[in-house]
């Protein structure tokens, strides 16, 4: 009896075991389901991630690329102007004041004459951010004959020296540390040597660099005012006998200058050396002169007399 009893009460929790099993197993199914789609979802994330990162590339490589804009450039302008004004001293001054307003300076000032045929060439440096704004300012002081604007651009040769200063300051740097070890006179001595000439290169890549940063920052316009009366139209070539002969006098006259020139540097060479070598030659002929006169003028000599048989 115990044993049946046992069995009919063990059969109710079997079943209920047999029931958490399948419950657990579901469970579980709907939770490997979930971490499935998860796993699923994980890729569709990570490729949407790459197709962002793909689509973000091109910006981060192009933030690597060189600067193509123009103020970001290292650039040199020079420009030659002709203007003909009514006073060249009036407009000289009005340059060189234009020039100054903008923080320019004046490189070279040279004049010939206040007449009406007068003209005065200005060497103006300005600020490389107003160069065009001077320009068509300069043109406006008479009636511009000519204008030529020239640049240059040194953007590269500017990077370039840059790297090259910093890697001969390491250069130098490294040469410091090795001659403050430095224990023996020979080792002391080549290391000064090799020190003072890694400098002196470092001073002339520093030069240069200062010099071109100078002519990036300071434009350079020659500018040229004629007065009224100076031709400024090109001349053309003529032909005919009249241009011939005036271009054949031309050159005689030009060789006749250079001749006289040249004699006028060897005259006196020739009296120093010519007149004691000419009077020297007078005397020497003089006296081949009266040695033949001589003998001339001596009797024959008589002959002497036979003794008689």
């Amino acid at each position: 009896m115990d044993v049946r009893e046992r069995r009919h009460r063990g059969a109710p929790l079997a079943a209920l075991g047999l029931v958490a099993v399948l419950v657990l197993g579901g469970c579980g199914a709907g939770g490997s389901g979930d971490d499935t789609a998860t796993s699923n979802e994980a890729p569709a994330a990570g490729a949407a991630d790459r197709d962002a990162a793909g689509g973000g590339a091109p910006a981060e490589a192009g933030a690597g690329a060189p600067d193509l804009r123009v103020d970001q450039r290292s650039i040199i302008y020079t420009g030659t102007m002709l203007v003909q004004v009514d006073d060249v001293d009036t407009a000289a001054r009005s340059a060189v004041t234009a020039v100054t307003a903008v923080g320019g300076f004046v490189g070279g000032d040279q004049r010939s004459s206040s007449d009406a045929d007068a003209r005065a060439e200005l060497e103006l440096r300005v600020p490389a951010a107003r160069f065009t704004a001077v320009i068509d300012e300069l043109a406006k002081l008479g009636r511009q004959e000519r204008r030529e604007i020239h640049t240059q651009d040194v953007t590269e040769e500017t990077i370039d020296l840059d790297a090259r200063i910093a890697s001969q300051r390491a250069r130098v740097e490294s040469a410091r540390r090795l001659l403050a070890r430095a224990t023996t006179i020979t080792d002391l001595v080549s290391l000064e040597g090799e020190l003072a000439r890694r400098e002196a290169d470092l001073a002339s890549l520093e030069a240069k660099k200062r010099r071109l940063a100078d002519l990036t920052a300071l434009s350079t316009i020659t500018l040229t005012l004629v007065g009224p009366d100076v031709s400024t139209a090109d001349e053309e070539s003529e032909i005919g006998f009249l241009v011939g002969l005036s271009g054949g006098w031309k050159v005689f006259l030009a060789s006749m200058t250079i001749l006289l020139t040249v004699l006028g540097a060897v005259l006196p060479w020739l009296i120093a050396f010519g007149v004691p070598v000419a009077a020297l030659l007078v005397v020497l002929r003089r006296r081949r002169r009266r040695r033949p006169a001589a003998a001339v003028s001596a009797p024959p000599p008589v002959p002497a007399a036979r003794s008689a048989p």
